[in-house]
């Protein structure tokens, strides 16, 4: 086996491959000290290079990159895909070893690139020089050995491809995401991607020099304004080939009006088609003109990858696919995805696969053409980043074996080139929600390396220093308002980094931008210490939380955040950094206790003037506990006020309360700042939805009551109804896959197992086992330095760990014991 492929591989600063796009769009200086404006458009290039081997060589390294987005066959077989989501000037390459699949003598490499034109939830377009940047682009070097190099130049064929057509959206909600996909088969031949394809009538690349003030006109990167390009700091993504489930079909007119593939998924509801029956693939079909099928594919779960099918048609017979998570319905609401794809048949080779990933459970198929058509296979190529290691947790209570096994899924769903909302409705980096998708990781993979990129790729502030809401996309590329809590939980996210990964100098780095996040927040500090009006999108949640004037919640985490990184620079050493934040956080200490209504026992959400005002929910008080805001005597009240069944009610402003979010309840605030109290507030507490019900979870178990939590786990089985095996994003509306909804797969690792670092890195641990009402549960956590294994009941915990640990037993004073084999009765 040969070495893997590594920066190394590449020693030289500047790249022999240069920058090239296809000869139909010939590039040419525009503007002085840029490009001039050119209209965003979707555009699909297609690249070919033949060589002849005497030999293959042992190892072939190669690096590629493109702008987008691209795909990489060497002799019809597909080797990666890239690159990964990332600001442009943050471009990032693909390194694979070409060796497996060349031959002696005639080979081919081929290239598909998309450029996605205008920003989508996933890509954001460079700003261009006076050529680079504006139009699609792909660079690639490979080292054959004996044979030289083999880089993009205009010696390699291109195409501009006709297939690929744009526009198709209409019908779908949230139109920055995920891309809808529109192919005629008929305007491409199946085998361009091999050897023995004709490529004589396709153009030569044309490269592309980067011309700007300053610059030296050259092709290969590093150019602007992709800078530097830096290595890709995981590998592939991968996964399963999912079936279907289920299906069925029934038939009906072909819906006449003009409109993409989703509308026309949605006219075709309207339609009088007959009863559907069940069907099973390959489905054979004959259509008579003007009739049409409907197919209704059941995955059995919710999959994220790209589709793939193959059929037997008619040339001209046309596919029309809608993807959803729910059964589709005549009307759609706000926070329901809608993604699709249209297909039109070429009479032969009719097998496809998209190009971008789609996340869904149903998938909807309208066949329609007029004569014999063959359904042959329905699948999706689940495209997910991999998990490793031996992490698992499992107990005598299969309610919650269920929920700690579909919060994994839903993590891992949610895991692709970044840690993602969901893999179905958005696809956003959002730079909040991943703090939990972070700390399932650090839970329950051994390959940390995507926990720390959400690091990495979220630190892009603005000019002011916050973060955006969410980052590579066309929220970031925007420059729109931002959400300031967000930024606040990926400091928390930073201080994980310290917790579990150990790692000074990737911490040190992003130091600076933790500092502008905190300071940020500074010119909304009254003289009491409470943060006050503090603009932008106020969210801290979903639930119906109060943060008009001055907010607890808010302040609370930022509090958090103070905390975190003043023990972060202690670390680093840092000490100047560690006083300032001290002394911000004494501030806020002092001006917390106005929150406090001795009356009730609780915190409350906010005050209007010197004012307390009585809406209360959870996060106010699970905040001040975490972020050590509330007097220690006060935890086990402020715990049994805000977990007290009786008193717990769902809400949210965004909720309708039928299952939906509401357009009106979001015009109300947009419009006229209308937040509308729907419950007692002398008597209710408004429950944290699933995303930040981790603090209310990390208050609880601070308060050394975390024996509680099993119990509290259960609400998550709300989700797995419908044969469903994700977590949804709210507790009465939303996505039925949310990464930020996970929390209790982390927390079974985490505070029922009780495997937790004690030091930084892990070099010392925490075992403190709570089983609650459990009979025994085991299971193991990663860490640096190998898994921890526990193991216990009501009379024995047994440990297994790789560095020394402190035991934690309810009941006993701690114990201090070293890496090894360890058991003890209790």
């Amino acid at each position: 086996m040969s070495e893997p492929i590594t920066p190394h591989d590449f020693p030289a600063i500047r790249w022999r491959g240069q920058w090239v796009w296809v000869p139909e769009e010939p590039v040419r200086p525009s503007g002085f000290w840029q490009a001039d404006p050119r209209p965003p458009r979707e555009r699909h290039g297609l690249f070919r290079r033949s060589f002849w081997l005497d030999a293959p060589p042992q190892r072939a390294p190669a690096r590629i990159s493109a702008d987008a987005r691209y795909a990489l066959w060497v002799n019809g077989h597909e080797l990666a895909r890239g690159p990964i989501r990332s600001q442009p000037r943050r471009m990032h390459y693909d390194m694979a070893d070409l060796a497996p699949l060349l031959r002696q003598g005639e080979n081919v490499v081929a290239i598909y690139v998309k450029h996605y034109g205008q920003a989508t939830s996933f890509w954001m377009p460079a700003k261009p020089n006076n050529t680079l940047g504006g139009t699609g682009a792909l660079v690639f070097e490979a080292d054959l050995g004996a044979a030289g190099w083999l880089a993009t130049d205009s010696t390699w064929k291109a195409q501009l491809a006709s297939a690929w057509g744009e526009g198709g959206r209409d019908g779908t909600d949230h139109g920055g995401g995920v891309p809808v996909e529109v192919f005629d088969a008929r305007l491409l031949a199946h085998s361009w991607r091999g050897l023995g394809f004709d490529d004589s009538s396709w153009g030569q690349a044309q490269p592309i020099p980067a011309m700007h003030v300053g610059g030296f006109a050259r092709a290969q990167p590093p150019a602007d304004p992709y800078g530097a390009l830096l290595p890709r700091p995981f590998g592939q993504l991968g996964g399963q080939l999912r079936q279907p489930a289920a299906a069925s079909v029934a038939l009906g007119p072909q819906p006449t009006q003009a409109g993409g593939p989703i509308a026309q998924l949605q006219a075709a509801l309207a339609l009088p088609f007959g009863a559907a029956q069940a069907a099973e693939l390959p489905l054979e079909l004959e259509l008579p003109p003007g009739r049409a099928a409907l197919v209704v594919i059941d995955m059995g779960r919710v999959v994220s990858g790209l589709v793939g099918f193959a059929l037997d048609a008619p040339a001209g017979t046309t596919l029309d696919l809608s993807y959803a998570e729910e059964p589709l319905a005549a009307s759609i609401s706000m926070d329901k995805m809608r993604a699709g794809t249209r297909y039109t048949a070429r009479g032969h080779h009719d097998a496809f696969e998209l190009f971008d990933s789609n996340g869904f459970r149903y998938a909807y198929a309208l066949i329609g053409g007029g004569g014999r058509v063959a359904l042959r296979s329905f699948g999706v190529r689940e495209r997910l980043y991999p998990w490793q290691g031996e992490a698992s947790f499992t107990c005598d209570d299969e309610e919650l074996n269920r929920i700690y096994r579909a919060g994994l899924r839903t993590v891992q769903v949610c895991s692709h080139d970044a840690l993602i909302d969901c893999p179905t409705r958005e696809q956003r980096a959002w730079v909040g929600d991943a703090v939990v998708h972070q700390m399932v990781h650090l839970a329950t993979n051994a390959d940390w390396r995507l926990a720390w990129h959400y690091l990495a790729m979220a630190d892009s502030p603005r000019p002011d220093g916050l973060l955006p809401m969410t980052v590579v996309g066309d929220i970031e590329a925007s420059g729109m308002y931002s959400i300031p809590s967000w930024s606040l939980h990926w400091l928390h996210g930073l201080h994980a980094l310290m917790r579990f990964g150990g790692d000074r100098e990737a911490a040190q780095a992003r130091m600076p931008t933790a500092e502008r996040v905190l300071r940020w927040f500074l010119p909304f500090q009254d003289a009491s210490g409470v943060l006050r009006d503090v603009t932008e999108w106020g969210l801290i949640d979903w639930a119906s939380i109060s943060t008009e004037d001055a907010s607890a919640a808010l302040t609370a985490l930022w509090a958090r955040g103070l905390r975190e990184f003043a023990e972060l620079a202690g670390w680093l050493g840092d000490h100047g950094r560690r006083r300032w934040a001290e002394q911000a956080y004494g501030r806020v200490r002092e001006g917390f206790e106005q929150f406090w209504d001795a009356r009730r026992g609780c915190y409350c959400d906010h005050m209007l003037g010197a004012a307390l005002q009585p809406a209360v929910s959870q996060l106010p008080g699970a905040l001040a506990i975490v972020a050590g805001l509330a007097p220690q005597e006060r935890w086990g009240q402020i715990v049994a006020a805000i977990t007290d069944p009786a008193r717990l009610a769902v809400r949210s402003w965004m909720g309708n309360g039928a299952g939906e979010q509401s357009m009106e309840r979001w015009q109300a605030q947009v419009e006229r700042g209308e937040y509308t109290i729907t419950w007692d507030v002398e008597r209710e507490i408004v429950l944290a939805e699933p995303f930040m019900s981790y603090v209310v979870h990390d208050a609880v178990a601070l308060a050394g009551q975390a024996d509680r939590l099993p119990a509290m786990y259960r609400r998550w089985s709300q989700f797995l109804a419908g044969g469903y095996d994700t977590l949804g994003e709210c507790w009465d509306f939303g996505t039925h896959a949310h990464g930020w909804s996970s929390t209790p797969t982390r927390d079974m690792v985490f505070y029922t197992l009780g495997i937790t670092p004690a030091k930084p890195g892990y070099a010392h641990a925490r075992v403190a086992p709570r089983l609650g009402g459990l009979a025994w549960a085991r299971g193991s956590a990663p860490t640096p330095h190998g898994p921890i294994h526990v193991a216990v009941d009501r009379e024995r915990v047994a440990v297994d760990s790789p560095v020394p640990f402190t035991l934690d037993l309810p009941g006993q004073p701690p114990l201090e014991l070293p890496a090894g084999q360890h058991e003890r009765t209790y």
